[in-house]
């Protein structure tokens, strides 16, 4: 008789994800742990389940000798450490989309709240004051509803909405034209026209580099007057001052917060208003979300000790060392040049054809096409995106991935990938190889030939061909003391346009990229970072 494999509980679940564990599996619930009891047994057992306090360490994971997957129950995994549990091969998953529609239906909420002024009334009444017209509300019917990011929970907001007689826009630069169509909402292009269009607005994008306080003074000044706004996503989007001064002025006429900017959140000028409703980022907190991330991290933990695929896995599962050995260079290499192209082009992707030449060709290539799907969407999707649901991604945003492997040689490389990415404004070609150092290069851009590795900081500028244009570039990063590692320009004809690719050794600011397109005969640059 095959003896169970076990599982270790260390924080609390739902116990509905206790039982699917405790049926498959020998499930010990140890909520209680202490660290040094944890190092003492971990060695036992072949799948661990935590939340946010347990600390998954190198500590810990190097006394883990069973251990194959980690379920975290809940959504960010800070407290596990993702490079360590891959270098042993073992899986880490969450359970991100278990509180979907708990966020969304707690938005939908802050938007009624906000129409009727219920919390207002009901404080009002309850200090034993009896009196309508302080509180008059407005109507859902015949408004405009603008939501800012159109992923799971925008979605689900969109049709809901839609039902109250709403007319529903979004702004989503980074999902198909056959998403907006699927849920039957309005495609807007630039987010300052749904700003200025919308009678209710509601943020759902991830919190990244690009997205925070990306609604500030300049966005609120455009907005209707009288607009309600709702935050549910992240704390930091919507810009607190900004708001605070939209709300004193009455441009704004209310806005409903569950997340903050800084968490826990203490004294927050915001709560003194009497037009704003907050609450302790309770997105996540409802019975049946926390059924579900219970359920959904047991039924993680139960597929890989089978050996089935793990769809929130959010590192690399194991792979056999030679074959890892032989890919692992070209998967690094794509998943850079999918950050380089969603850099360059920021535009919504319909569909990706990634053609392997040559000696590559003989090589099991799925992996190498999940790291550019993954290089390219990790930037603009809210939760993680991994190895197991990359492509996943990419099919739910309406963008269709293909591969072909041909053993002919293309023009004189013995292997070579050439990555074709079609969008509105047409496909722009990216190909890459690998030198002799078995380092991956960048070899070919736009029908421009370059032969670049990928670095942190680079430099992308297209010119026309003609004298002085690189030394003025030059004398320009030069003074805002930018070195220049490498350079490479690649060109079709004398005199016509050229593509410049330069590895620098600092990020460059949007102050300097704005002198350097001053330059006569640049036609555009942009800086990346890797």
């Amino acid at each position: 008789m095959e003896t169970k494999k076990r599982v270790i509980i260390t924080e609390k679940i739902d116990e509905e994800g206790i039982k699917v564990l405790q049926e498959a599996l020998e499930a010990d619930v140890c909520f209680n742990i202490s660290r040094e009891e944890l190092l003492e047994k971990i060695h036992e057992y072949d799948a661990l389940v935590v939340r946010s306090v347990t600390k998954v360490d190198e500590e810990l994971l190097s006394r883990a000798t069973n251990l194959k997957i980690v379920g975290r129950a809940g959504n960010g995994v800070d407290n596990i450490d993702l490079g360590a549990a891959t270098q042993r091969g073992i899986i880490v998953a969450n359970t991100p989309e278990s509180n979907t529609m708990s966020a969304a239906e707690l938005t939908i909420g802050m938007l009624l709240a906000q129409s009727r002024n219920i919390p207002q009334a009901n404080t009002f009444l309850k200090s034993g004051k009896w009196d309508r017209s302080p509180f008059q509300g407005v109507e859902l019917y015949n408004k405009t509803l603008g939501i800012v990011g159109l992923g799971r929970i925008g979605s689900l907001i969109a049709t809901r909405m839609a039902a109250f007689g709403m007319k529903v826009i979004a702004y989503d630069p980074y999902i198909a034209d056959e998403r907006f169509e699927r849920f039957k909402v309005e495609k807007i292009e630039r987010l300052e026209d749904l700003l200025r269009t919308a009678d209710f607005i509601t943020v759902h994008t991830p919190k990244t580099k690009e997205t925070f306080g990306m609604i500030g003074e300049k966005e609120i000044e455009i907005m209707k007057d009288g607009v309600r706004i709702a935050n549910v996503a992240r704390g930091g989007i919507i810009n607190e001052k900004a708001l605070m001064e939209g709300l004193k002025s009455g441009k704004i006429a209310s806005a409903g917060l569950d997340v903050h900017e800084k968490e826990p959140c203490y004294g927050n000028p915001l709560f003194e208003l009497d037009n704003v409703i907050v609450t302790p980022h309770i997105g996540a907190d409802t019975k049946e979300a926390q059924e579900n991330v219970g359920i959904t991290v047991a039924q993680q933990i139960v597929n890989a000790l089978k050996g089935e695929i793990v769809p929130n896995a959010v590192n690399l599962p194991a792979i056999h060392r030679d074959e890892l050995m032989a890919i692992r260079p070209y998967i690094e290499l794509l998943e850079k040049l999918g950050k380089i192209y969603y850099q360059l082009y920021q535009e919504p992707i319909e569909f990706v054809n990634i053609d392997y030449w040559g000696n590559i060709a003989a090589q099991d290539v799925e992996m190498i096409t999940i790291a550019f799907i993954k290089g390219l969407l990790e930037p603009v999707v809210e939760d993680k995106v991994n190895y197991i649901n990359a492509k996943l991604v990419a099919e739910q945003r309406g963008i269709r991935v293909e591969q072909q492997k041909i053993k002919e040689h293309y023009d004189g490389y013995m292997d070579f990938i050439e990555i074709k990415i079609r969008n509105k404004k047409g496909t722009f070609v990216l190909g890459g190889n690998l030198s002799s150092k078995r380092q991956g290069k960048l070899v070919k851009i736009q029908g421009y030939e370059v032969d670049v590795n990928p670095s942190d900081y680079m430099l992308f500028i297209q010119n026309m061909d003609v004298p002085g244009v690189i030394g003025n570039i030059g004398k320009i990063l030069g003074q805002e003391h930018i070195n220049v590692a490498t350079m490479q320009v690649g060109r079709n004809a004398k005199g016509d346009m050229a593509m410049m690719v330069l590895n620098i050794d600092d990020e460059v600011n949007q102050e300097t990229l704005r002198k350097i397109m001053d330059i006569e005969n640049v036609l555009w640059a942009k800086g990346i970072k890797l």
